[in-house]
């Protein structure tokens, strides 16, 4: 066996997205860091057209977030929050919650318990 052989290689990310009542719906499963957030990306993007964007990312299949997921979060929270639109995270699980404490995330991007919670406007 090579060294390549026992690196690491994440899951791919799982992704999907639905449209509740005019606001965008994104589920995410598994790990979000550099090597798997290219999915969130695309998502987020696909959502953030039209007028007055609303995004909702439900996290509660998301046990571990790195400073990459932070970044993604942070850009399209300002790309909507630019088109007049907001983005709202739901489920977010305790360990993905205190990084987003930790460098201050949830002060700008608002986080409910559930997903019904955070579709209440």
């Amino acid at each position: 066996m090579t060294e390549t052989e026992n690196a690491y290689r994440p899951e791919p990310l799982q992704v999907v997205t639905a449209d509740t009542g005019g606001v965008t719906v994104v589920t995410v499963a598994g790990e979000i860091d550099h090597h798997t957030a290219a999915p969130l990306i695309e998502a987020l993007e696909a959502g953030s057209h039209g007028e007055r964007p609303r995004v909702v990312i439900d996290m509660q299949q998301v046990a571990f977030m790195d400073s990459s997921g932070i970044n993604v979060l942070l850009i399209a929270h300002r790309n909507l929050t630019a088109a007049e639109g907001w983005l709202r995270l739901a489920g977010v699980q305790p360990s993905v919650m205190r990084t987003l404490d930790i460098v201050g995330v949830d002060q700008i991007i608002t986080c409910h318990p559930t997903v019904s919670d955070a579709l209440t406007l």
